[in-house]
């Protein structure tokens, strides 16, 4: 159980935080970019649980909140090898089962997807986005020479994967996709 007697320390006033392995980097490291995408999706999909989400949404929306600190302690706790990590193959497949769920009942794509229609498919319209940015972050992350081997390949499917998801769960908040915001190329008048 984590207990915190103090919220604040003063040592990253310097710039730098401490991983979980207590080895200090600076704010801007792509590991603390990456952790840092994953916690703001986190409170995006906070926001759209207090907006009122609805049944079964509120329920995956819930565990996948905390699959992100389980992706969030992996990121901060650089592992030899990917040993010890928690985000598995099983935290994506299911995802992927969730995601052919919802899919098969939304109205097929005629064209491209706006953000917006209803709050809620809005609020995942954010939250896809936001996880996008923690997946560029983490493909940083893994391309770095110095990261070689500290992060498993997991942690990416998963985020790809539930990009995928917060997708599909925008457009059954749409009234099952008849209330998408369609893209109409040109309709800018520009």
């Amino acid at each position: 159980m984590v207990r915190l007697n103090r919220i604040y320390t003063r040592t990253g006033d310097d710039g730098t935080t401490a991983l979980g392995s207590g080895e200090r980097v600076g704010k801007h490291h792509p590991r603390v970019a990456a952790y840092g995408s994953v916690d703001e999706l986190s409170a995006v999909l906070g926001m759209a649980l207090a907006g009122g989400v609805e049944e079964p949404f509120r329920a995956w929306l819930r565990a996948i909140q905390n699959d992100l600190f389980d992706l969030g302690a992996d990121l901060s706790c650089p592992g030899e090898g990917g040993g010890g990590l928690r985000v598995t193959a099983a935290y994506t497949e299911r995802l992927e089962g969730i995601i052919d769920l919802v899919n098969e009942d939304l109205e097929p794509l005629k064209s491209f997807v706006l953000a917006g229609g209803t709050m809620p498919a809005a609020w995942m319209h954010l939250a896809r986005t936001v996880c996008r940015r923690a997946e560029r972050h983490l493909v940083e992350l893994l391309g770095s020479e110095a990261e070689e081997g500290r992060v498993g390949p997991e942690p990416l499917h998963y985020l790809n994967r539930l990009s995928d998801l917060l997708f599909v769960i925008a457009r059954a908040l749409n009234d099952g996709g008849s209330a998408d915001v369609l893209w109409e190329p040109g309709a800018g008048g520009g």
